[in-house]
């Protein structure tokens, strides 16, 4: 029994041998959070100015150093080409955590397009500030901003002069996925064909963001089957909601 149990479980022992021992270890033995690792890594790894340097730097570290949860390459190509294919001017991000999805958005962004991060946990905040900065993006193409999902969303038309979001991209909280869309909802920041696009809503799982998508009759839906990042083994995927406007 124990040894089908361990078989049948085999990359979520190896997910968390990776995600939670390594990173206790690695913050006994060290000073620097794991976020700071990395960037230390990506520092003296990658190319400075070139953001697919940048990626694939990250991508071999999360792979084969430590485990840290971004979009990755296999679902970030996905995310890719709906940014490539639909050319948004204004982009929303939920989530920058190192900066890792901002970077992958803001280098297939058009001439004249902006890109909003959101981090609310500030010593993540400034490891993405440096990794942007490290992979060529000013201000007039990326701004982060450090704010809890909610205050920013509410702030975005009055603060930051955003009258609509032509493309939102949700990697934060997988609980908040549902209380932000609706308050994207009620601010009127989303219009007709306004994209939206939820990492890992199968593993963590996000059923109550996805139930209220199916059933709301506002959104062209569909998923976007894949394994969770640097884990292969372990079935995940990505909503992606085409807003279809109030009834």
């Amino acid at each position: 029994f124990v040894v089908t149990l361990i078989i049948r479980y085999r990359y979520y022992f190896l997910l968390f041998y990776r995600a939670v021992l390594v990173r206790m270890v690695q913050d006994c033995l060290t000073s620097l959070t794991r976020e700071e690792r990395a960037f230390q890594y990506v520092l003296t790894h990658a190319t400075p100015g070139d953001p697919n340097s940048i990626l694939d730097t990250f991508d071999h570290w999360c792979s084969k150093v430590e485990y840290m949860s971004n979009i990755g390459p296999r679902k970030g190509k996905v995310l890719d080409r709906l940014i490539v294919d639909n050319a948004p001017l204004t982009v929303l991000e939920l989530g920058t955590h190192c900066g890792y999805g901002a970077v992958r958005i803001a280098r297939s962004l058009q001439l004249g397009a902006r890109l909003y991060t959101v981090e609310m946990d500030e010593r993540n905040a400034e490891v993405a500030e440096k990794v942007i900065r490290l992979a060529g993006f000013d201000d007039d193409t990326l701004e982060l901003i450090v704010g809890t999902s909610e205050e920013v969303i509410t702030k975005m038309r009055e603060q930051y002069g955003v009258e609509r979001l032509d493309f939102v991209f949700m990697d934060h909280w997988k609980r908040c996925y549902l209380p932000d869309l609706q308050l994207l909802e009620g601010s009127g920041l989303l219009g007709k064909g306004s994209i939206i696009l939820a990492d890992n809503v199968i593993f963590p799982g996000a059923p109550h963001f996805l139930r209220y998508v199916k059933k709301s009759g506002l959104y062209q839906y569909r998923t976007h089957r894949a394994t969770l990042e640097y884990t292969p083994g372990i079935r995940d995927g990505m909503a992606e909601l085409t807003y279809l406007g109030v009834k």
